[in-house]
């Protein structure tokens, strides 16, 4: 068996690009990564600086965290899940990674939708699994529909679902996630659903896959909502008969997630007061974009429902997605992502952007780009 080809990030290139300007004295505004501008909560703070004065800690696993995200499972989804069903871990990455290890082995095939976020695809292929990818347009809103899995033959083994979306913060309606999980559940495809965005919902709540198969396994992070993504902080929900299996790998491949990061985040759950408030300055950032971006000729967006993304074609502009977003990054300093990333087969005609930042550096941003992309028109053929 040979080793793997991976994709490179290319947004990871991209801000490299960016820091590197920064340090030569140039205004970067980066909305390249799906990472808040903001801080973890105060009150998690100061919880890990009293941590920092009296425990020297050490490798531990949680028992009041894991207890604390069962209980958010019950108040905020009406769904009973045990403590010893959560593992906790690096981030949402090594988590996925876990997914993968416990449920398949090489060679399985598991489906997801293009566009989506980039290292699924990557990690599928470098644990030697093999990504089958469901073309997901405008019409869709770039969302996986039941009636695309089931049109899918041969049956995959797997079934990644993410709502609201990376790279285009889109949220499945209820009723067809509901008939996702009917038509998964008969056709015996396992669901893997990320979860990293929930808690940032503009348009209505996301719904949790365990509302509708409770055999499911569920990723989610602090990275987002909590804005806490340095701390490398995330679980994992796994059905009873998978947790030895998932333990035994977290054990072996992770250890345990930062001792210090733990602490914090029992405390951050019920900061909610403050991580609304975030909400609310994302959502006032989402408005401002939708409002003026179709004047500068980008108007074919499917409106995010969540996350904090825009996904915005620009095929009119270009049909080379990472030397457009290199280019806008030389004259303006803004840094994007490449729809290339995103879907290999039609990103090279997108781009996207993050409104995590704060507001005034959305505003800013968009007063930047509005010349840039008049002369990007006026240069086109």
């Amino acid at each position: 068996m040979t080793v793997p080809r991976i994709d490179p990030f290319h947004a990871i290139g991209i801000s490299t690009i960016a820091h590197r300007m920064a340090a030569e004295g140039r205004d970067i505004i980066h909305m390249e990564f799906g990472q808040p501008s903001t801080g973890a909560p105060r009150e998690a703070i100061a919880a890990a600086h009293r941590v920092l004065d009296s425990d020297a800690m050490g490798y531990w696993e949680s028992m009041p965290l894991k207890a604390r995200i069962a209980r958010h499972y019950r108040d905020s989804y009406g769904v009973d899940i045990q403590p010893d069903q959560i593992i906790l871990t690096c981030g949402a990455s090594p988590a996925f990674v876990l997914v993968l290890g416990c449920c398949f082995a090489p060679g399985a095939r598991v489906a997801l939708a293009r566009p989506g976020y980039v290292a699924y695809r990557n990690a599928l292929r470098a644990l030697h699994l093999q990504p089958v990818e469901i073309a997901c347009g405008p019409a869709e809103r770039f969302q996986l529909t039941a009636a695309a899995v089931a049109a899918l033959d041969p049956t995959p083994d797997g079934l990644i679902v993410a709502s609201p979306a990376n790279p285009t913060g889109t949220i499945l309606p209820a009723d067809e996630m509901r008939a996702i999980a009917q038509v998964c559940r008969a056709r015996g495809i396992r669901i893997i659903s990320d979860e990293i965005y929930h808690g940032l919902s503009y348009i209505e709540p996301a719904r949790c896959i365990l509302q509708d198969d409770p055999e499911a396994l569920v990723v989610n992070s602090f990275s987002k909502y909590f804005s806490m993504a340095g701390w490398r902080l995330g679980w994992l929900v796994v059905p009873p008969e998978l947790i030895d299996a998932a333990r035994a790998r977290m054990g072996n491949l992770f250890l345990t997630p930062p001792s210090l990061s733990q602490h914090a985040g029992l405390v951050a759950f019920d900061c909610r007061d403050e991580l609304e408030c975030h909400v609310r300055t994302y959502r006032h950032n989402r408005d401002l974009m939708l409002d003026r971006l179709p004047a500068m000729g980008l108007d074919r967006i499917a409106p995010p429902d969540g996350a904090f993304y825009i996904y915005a074609d620009i095929g009119h502009l270009t049909d080379d997605s990472l030397a457009f977003c290199t280019r806008m990054l030389a004259d303006t300093g803004i840094a994007t992502a490449p729809g290339l990333d995103f879907d290999p087969v039609e990103g090279h005609r997108f781009m996207r952007f993050s409104f995590a930042v704060s507001t005034d550096r959305v505003e800013d941003a968009l007063a930047r780009m509005a010349p840039w992309f008049d002369a990007a028109h006026a240069r086109r053929p």
